[in-house]
């Protein structure tokens, strides 16, 4: 096993591909942390490598060989003590937190989806936006704005690609419209009970995989977002996009263990100080991301780079926007975040929209 994986580098996080191969490293407190690849159609592992290497809370290495397209998962053990907060779990396969793309949507009862090891081309470019007075957004459905749009390829329909088509910009000029507001596209998966009842979550507001496109909305992955933003941009429209980082789709304390929960449940969700066992829901959809903590406020950040970056969005709408400027005691306007976002060389150059209120303490106003 040690002569396939080398110790590599703690950064950069997430799975990057080098001229030799591939490093991987991720944040987790847990006492190991296996690479399991995949690298045979369906759903059996091929090779399970124990990341070597750790730096404080990053465990890390190098696979020699891996190239672009090879599918993987990680592992990570340790204790499963709900009552203290850890839910570590080995027989869990657990998606990469900064995977960029994904190999199938995530579906209740179903396998965890595999990162899939991509180099996506930046199309970011510095641009002057509009004054905000100048702005007529038109709310926008992905998947159900080209849904049944005659002049649209059928396999187009209902997915970003779609968007990009002439026919669907025309129609966006025709109203008027100078921006546009995507909701959410990151990859999400249903909120438990929608199964059962023959449901669907139609709008993509419980997210798991935030720097990952949606298969169902991008089945090319980050070149589909790039050309719906793009084809919007050449005629003057911008591209805002509803981002959901206030809670994920790990649920409470009965949702699945699919990323976040497995690799280090306490570190990157709040939890209650009367029983560990349980989440802290001022987003009221059973568990709050802790924004204020290093590691997950810098996932979250990574993220919208990712957007801005990879998929050329002018700006960002931010679900829930109180609860991410929250800390155990209440909100605060101070908090790191916010001021994280404020000085980020990207981030700070693009628009920004609050949705301000939530379900936490004083919330909901």
């Amino acid at each position: 096993m040690t002569s396939e994986i080398g110790a590599g580098e703690p950064e950069p996080l997430g799975l990057t591909l080098t001229a030799e191969g591939a490093n991987v490293a991720v944040v987790s407190s847990a006492e190991a942390i296996d690479l399991v690849l995949y690298e045979a159609p369906g759903d059996a592992p091929t090779r399970i490598l124990r990341l070597p290497g750790r730096l404080g809370n990053v465990w890390h290495g190098h696979v020699a060989g891996l190239r672009q397209g090879a599918r993987y998962a990680l592992v990570a053990h340790g204790p499963h003590d709900p009552a203290r907060g850890l839910r570590f779990d080995p027989t869990k396969r657990l998606l990469d937190p900064y995977a960029l793309e994904i190999d199938r949507p995530f579906r209740q009862g179903g396998q965890t989806p595999l990162a899939v090891a991509v180099a996506p081309e930046p199309v970011y470019a510095p641009r002057a936006l509009r004054p905000w007075s100048e702005l007529t957004i038109y709310e926008l459905n992905p998947r159900g704005f080209t849904a049944r749009m005659q002049d649209v390829p059928v396999e187009e329909r209902g997915t970003l690609r779609g968007l990009a088509h002439p026919a669907a910009v025309a129609r966006l000029v025709e109203l008027g419209v100078t921006a546009v507001e995507l909701m959410p596209c990151a990859a999400w998966i249903d909120e438990r009970h929608l199964p059962a009842l023959g449901l669907e979550n139609a709008w993509g507001y419980n997210p798991v995989a935030l720097m990952a496109p949606d298969p169902r909305l991008a089945p090319k992955g980050w070149a589909d977002v790039a050309a719906a933003t793009q084809a919007l941009a050449a005629e003057g429209i911008e591209t805002i996009l509803d981002v959901v980082l206030n809670h994920t789709g790990e649920s409470d304390e009965f949702g699945p263990t699919l990323s976040l929960r497995g690799l280090d449940n306490a570190l990157y969700y709040r939890l209650r100080d009367d029983d560990a066992a349980l989440y802290v829901n001022d987003a009221g959809c059973g568990n709050t991301l802790a924004l204020e903590r290093p590691a997950p406020m810098r996932l979250a950040l990574d993220a919208l780079r990712a957007w801005a970056i990879y998929g050329g969005v002018s700006g960002f709408r931010f679900d829930l926007a109180t609860t991410l400027a929250r800390r155990p005691d209440g909100f605060d306007a101070a908090a790191p975040f916010l001021a994280a976002v404020r000085q980020d060389p990207i981030l700070r150059g693009l628009r920004m929209i609050a949705e301000p209120w939530d379900l936490g303490l004083g919330g909901y106003r």
